[in-house]
């Protein structure tokens, strides 16, 4: 998980990745992890996600999220 953490972190610091941001993006900027990881990794971590302590993102909007600082 951190690995992934680490490349949008590292995406969003060079400017390849703007904010806000959809999978599409992340997917697109930060290529190798899973299709899985693409298409749930923002919402699982997303703020107000119940059962999580794991909160990296706040969704601003259908299917764009910003990085939590």
């Amino acid at each position: 998980m951190f690995g992934i953490i680490k490349a949008i972190d590292e995406a969003l610091q060079t400017g390849s990745l703007k904010q806000p941001f959809r999978s599409s993006d992340f997917k697109f900027t930060c290529p190798g992890f899973t299709e899985k990881t693409y298409s749930t990794f923002l919402a699982k971590h997303s703020l107000g996600n119940p059962g999580k302590n794991t909160q990296y993102f706040v969704r601003v909007g259908r299917g764009l999220y910003k990085r939590i600082s």
